[in-house]
C-alpha cells in the first residue's frame, strides 16, 4: 500500500497539531527541516534529485529509529543472528525503506497532515494523525515512538490499522520458512526486492 510507506516518510506538510506534546513536538522539528529540503529552489532541478533525496534522508533518519525497526520487522530470528548479521540486516532494511520511499515522498508535498492525539505511556508514545489528499481523501495515521535519550524516536506506523513493522515481519517470517535466513539476506540485497509497500 503506497499510502502505508508514504505516512512513515511523507511527514512534509503539518499544518495542525492538537495536543501536542514532546514527541509531535520533536516529530515537527523534523517536519519544518523535511520541508525546508523539498522547497530549495537550488535543489528542485532534476539534476539535484540525488542530492535533494540524500539531504531528506539525513533529515528523517534522524527521527526514526532504523535498527528498532529492523529488529522488531525480523521479529525472533532477530535473537539468533550474531553482531555482524544484525549489522548487516539493519543496513539493508534502511536501504530498502530508503529504496521504497525515495520515489514516492515528494508527491506528498501538498497533502495536508493533522496531529489529533498524543498518548504517553512511560517511555513510549503513540502520536495520532490524519493525511488529507487534495482529493478530500482521509487516512488515519499513528506514529508509534520510544524515548531514547531525550529524543522520541518512531519505531513503527500504523496507516489505516496496518502496521508498517508487522507486515515486514510477515514477509521475511515467510521468506526463512519457506528458504532460509541467507535468502532473506539475498533478496533484501536485491534491489528489485521487497522496493515497493509491504504486502499481508
Amino acid at each position: 500500500m503506497k499510502i502505508l510507506l508514504a505516512a512513515l516518510f511523507a511527514v512534509v506538510t503539518l499544518t495542525a497539531t492538537a495536543h501536542a506534546g514532546l514527541p509531535t513536538d520533536q516529530i515537527k522539528a523534523t517536519i519544518d527541516k523535511a520541508q525546508l529540503v523539498l522547497r530549495d529552489p537550488r535543489l528542485k532541478p532534476a539534476a539535484k534529485l540525488a542530492e535533494r533525496r540524500e539531504q531528506l534522508k539525513q533529515v528523517l533518519s534522524g527521527r526514526f529509529n532504523f535498527a528498532e525497526m529492523a529488529k522488531r520487522s525480523l521479529g525472533p530470528a532477530w535473537s539468533r543472528r550474531t553482531a555482524q548479521e544484525q549489522e548487516e540486516f539493519v543496513r539493508l532494511f534502511t536501504e530498502v525503506l530508503e529504496r521504497a520511499y525515495a520515489d514516492i515522498i515528494e508527491s506528498y508535498i501538498e497533502e495536508k497532515i493533522l496531529y489529533m492525539t498524543e498518548k504517553i505511556d512511560g517511555g513510549y508514545a503513540d502520536v495520532g494523525s490524519k493525511i488529507v489528499t487534495n482529493k478530500g481523501e482521509e487516512y488515519t495515521i499513528s506514529y508509534r515512538a520510544q524515548l531514547v535519550g531525550n529524543e522520541w524516536k518512531v519505531y513503527d506506523v500504523v496507516a489505516e490499522n496496518i502496521s508498517l513493522v508487522n507486515n515486514y515481519r510477515s514477509q521475511f517470517n515467510r521468506v526463512i520458512a519457506k528458504t532460509s535466513y541467507e535468502e532473506l539476506v539475498r533478496r533484501l540485497k536485491d534491489k528489485n526486492e521487497f522496493a515497493g509497500a509491504p504486502k499481508k
